[in-house]
C-alpha cells in the first residue's frame, strides 16, 4: 500500500476519533448546562461546616439525579458552596445547581409562628427550630433592651412587634434580620385604619396589643373574643380593675394550672387584681384574631364572665355581680362534680 494512502487512512481515522471525542465532549457540555438532570423536587440544607463533597453526596443520596456522572463532572470544578436552604426542581441542570450552591442563590423558608407564644423563650424555640439562627441567640436578643431599641420597644413590649403568622425568609438570616422582618410585617399590619380603630377604643397600638394578649389568655374560642374584649374595655372605661387571671399566671411564669386566692396577692405591676388599668405590656404574643377583637369589640353592658359549666371552652357573661355569682356557683358545682367523678374512676 502506498505510503500516501496509509497516511490518508491514518489521518481519516484520527480525524474521526477526534470528531467523536469532540462530539462527546460537546454533548456533555451541552447536557451539563442545558438539560434537566433531576426527576423531581429536592430540598437541600447546606450547613456552615459542610464540604463540597458532602453537599454533592447529599444531592446524589436524594435519589432525584437522572445522570450522576453529569453531576460529578460539574462538581469537580466547584471549590466552595454557600450555607443556605436550596430547592432543586426538575427544571435544573447540573451546572445550574452547581452555580446555585456556589453563588448562594437560596430559596426562602417558611418561618411559622403559631400556637401559644406566651414567653420570649417559646418564641426563641420556635424560631430556632426553623432557622439556622441559634435559639439561645434569639432569646438573648429578645431579652435585650439595647437590641430591641432599633424597633422602638424594650423587652417588656417585645410582643407589640411580633404577630403570629407565616413569613418567607432566608434560612440564614441573622437574628437581627429576623426581628427586623417581624417588626416590618407588624408595622405593615398596623395600617392607619387599624390604628384609628384602636384610638376609637381609647387605646394606643401598644395598649391594644396588651389587651389582646389578655384576651388570648382567656379564650381560644374565636367567636367569643370580641365579647371578652368588650368586657375588659367596659371595665377600663368605668375605672374597674381588670382582674384578669391570665395576668396573674404571667406573674408566676404560667406555672399554676389554676389561679387561687393566694396567687392574687403577688406583688407585681402585672397584677390586675391590685392595679387599675392595663399592665405595663403584653403578657403573651397576641394572634390577629385577638387583635381584631380588641379593635372591633362587641358592644354590650357585660362586666363579668366565667367559664361555662359544660366545659366546652365558652363562657357565661353577666352585667351584674349577682348574675355573675350565680354563673360562678354553677361552674364551681360542675367542677366539683367533675373532680369527684375523676377521683372515683
Amino acid at each position: 500500500m502506498p505510503t500516501r494512502r496509509i497516511v490518508i487512512i491514518i489521518a481519516s481515522v484520527l480525524g474521526a476519533a477526534l470528531l467523536a471525542i469532540g462530539g462527546v465532549f460537546l454533548y456533555r457540555m451541552w447536557y451539563d448546562r442545558k438539560v434537566s438532570n433531576f426527576s423531581g423536587m429536592q430540598e437541600l440544607y447546606v450547613y456552615p461546616d459542610m464540604s463540597v463533597q458532602a453537599v454533592r453526596d447529599s444531592i446524589l443520596a436524594g435519589g432525584k439525579v437522572k445522570n450522576p456522572a453529569s453531576l460529578l463532572r460539574v462538581f469537580k470544578d466547584v471549590e466552595t458552596v454557600q450555607t443556605g436552604h436550596y430547592c432543586i426542581d426538575d427544571g435544573c441542570s447540573s451546572m445550574y445547581v452547581a452555580r446555585m450552591l456556589h453563588n448562594g442563590w437560596q430559596t426562602p423558608v417558611n418561618l411559622t409562628l403559631s400556637g401559644s407564644i406566651r414567653t420570649p423563650e417559646i418564641l426563641a424555640r420556635k424560631v430556632g427550630s426553623q432557622m439556622l439562627a441559634d435559639s439561645a441567640a434569639v432569646a438573648n436578643f429578645a431579652f435585650s433592651d439595647d437590641s430591641l431599641a432599633r424597633f422602638g420597644v424594650d423587652a417588656a413590649h417585645l410582643f407589640t412587634i411580633v404577630i403570629p403568622d407565616t413569613y418567607q425568609i432566608l434560612w440564614t438570616a441573622s437574628v437581627g434580620e429576623i426581628f427586623q422582618r417581624l417588626s416590618d410585617e407588624s408595622d405593615a399590619w398596623w395600617t392607619p385604619e387599624r390604628i384609628n380603630a384602636a384610638r376609637a377604643q381609647g387605646l394606643t397600638r401598644k395598649e391594644a396589643c396588651t389587651l389582646a394578649s389578655i384576651v388570648a389568655g382567656e379564650t381560644r374560642y374565636e367567636p367569643e373574643m370580641p365579647t371578652i374584649a368588650g368586657v375588659y374595655l367596659n371595665r377600663l372605661r368605668t375605672g374597674m380593675r381588670l382582674q384578669a387571671d391570665p395576668t396573674i399566671a404571667f406573674c408566676f411564669d404560667y406555672e399554676p394550672k389554676r389561679i387561687l386566692k393566694s396567687h392574687l396577692a403577688v406583688d407585681s405591676p402585672y397584677n390586675t387584681y391590685q392595679h387599675t388599668g392595663l399592665p405595663p405590656g403584653p403578657i403573651a404574643c397576641p394572634p390577629k384574631s385577638c387583635l381584631e377583637a380588641v379593635l372591633h369589640p362587641q358592644s354590650h353592658n357585660y362586666i363579668f364572665f366565667c367559664a361555662d359549666p359544660s366545659f366546652n371552652g365558652s363562657h357565661r357573661f353577666a352585667a351584674s355581680y349577682s348574675e355573675h355569682l350565680a354563673n360562678a356557683r354553677a361552674f364551681q358545682k360542675a367542677m366539683t362534680e367533675r373532680q369527684k367523678a375523676e377521683a372515683n374512676k
